[in-house]
């Protein structure tokens, strides 16, 4: 046996088909994690998410915040916003999901989630704004929570436990072909704070 194959952190693909998802695991120690999970929590201005949907303006509890290097304007369910620039804590979080992964991004979408209460249904992020089959890193920090890919069409379904201070990375056709969610629970009563890494062409 290989003497350092123990070691080899190559992340396999979670999808059995058409896309690539690639789960890290933990890229943090838990003092590096709870540090940037407390420093999100309390640095970041956190706004209510909307969407109009049927013509009907909704808020979700759920809280996003919108971030890049620069202003760029990123629209989805029929609402609009304007990135802040990067903070100091997201552009080292940046760093250091650029060297895991051997991409680059220009933005990052941040979801706050206060309980297992708190989900996202189904949905592709098929957005024109973003790069096409461009990698979208997800970093995880707080509450354990499960994540979910439904195919399409064959309806197939692949389920993975996204832990503190984690990484996962969807990239190539995986939008194309692959819904994702984030199911609520009744059994998580801390919050979630998620990082999505992207990339936003003119």
């Amino acid at each position: 046996m290989d003497l350092f194959s123990q070691f080899d952190n190559t992340p396999i693909n979670l999808l059995p088909k058409d896309g690539t998802v690639h789960y890290y695991g933990i890229v943090l120690p838990k003092e590096e994690a709870d540090h940037y999970y407390e420093a999100l929590l309390n640095s970041i201005e956190w706004r209510n998410d909307e969407a109009i949907i049927f013509g009907k303006r909704m808020v979700t509890k759920r809280k996003v915040a919108w971030y890049a290097e620069q202003p760029f304007e990123y629209s989805y369910s029929n609402i609009t916003k304007t990135a802040l620039p990067f903070t100091k804590e997201l552009l080292a979080l940046k760093e250091l999901v650029e060297k895991e992964t051997g991409e680059t991004y220009n933005s990052c979408l941040l979801n706050l989630y206060h309980d297992g209460s708190e989900g996202m249904a189904w949905h592709s992020d098929g957005e024109k704004d973003l790069k096409k089959n461009g990698a979208i890193a997800s970093l995880s920090f707080g509450a354990e929570r499960r994540f979910g890919f439904k195919h399409k069409q064959t309806k197939e379904t692949v389920y993975k436990v996204l832990e503190h201070g984690s990484l996962l990375v969807m990239k190539d056709e995986t939008q194309t072909h692959w819904l994702h969610r984030l199911p609520p629970t009744k059994k998580i009563h801390r919050p979630r704070v998620n990082l999505t890494f992207r990339t936003i062409v003119r």
